[in-house]
């Protein structure tokens, strides 16, 4: 079972999110970035790469795409805030957004 983060558990996981430009939702227990790419093309082969790690974390974002910006907010639903997989798809995000 997933776990919610919180207290120092959570500071310490989103302190390095934060650095990378990541965000606490306003009113929400979630994270949120803007990515922004060269062009569409770009975005979309992100969201693919991204698509395939959140499958094999059975973790979804709530995502958008317009043109060469794709806007990504995760929360884990399950237990009403963010937990590990949250943390760990953000940081394979960055990564793959490289």
């Amino acid at each position: 079972m997933t776990e919610k983060l919180s207290g120092a558990a959570l500071d310490a996981a989103l302190a390095p999110l934060r650095d990378n430009g990541w965000a606490v939702v306003e009113g929400r227990e979630a994270i949120h970035k803007t990515f922004t790419f060269a062009n569409f093309v770009e975005a979309f082969g992100f969201m693919s790469r991204a698509a395939i790690w959140a499958e094999k974390l059975n973790h979804h974002p709530e995502w958008s795409n317009v043109y060469k910006t794709v806007e990504v907010t995760l929360a884990t639903h399950d237990v009403d805030g963010l937990s590990d997989l949250d943390v760990k798809l953000a940081k394979k995000m960055d990564d793959l957004a490289g």
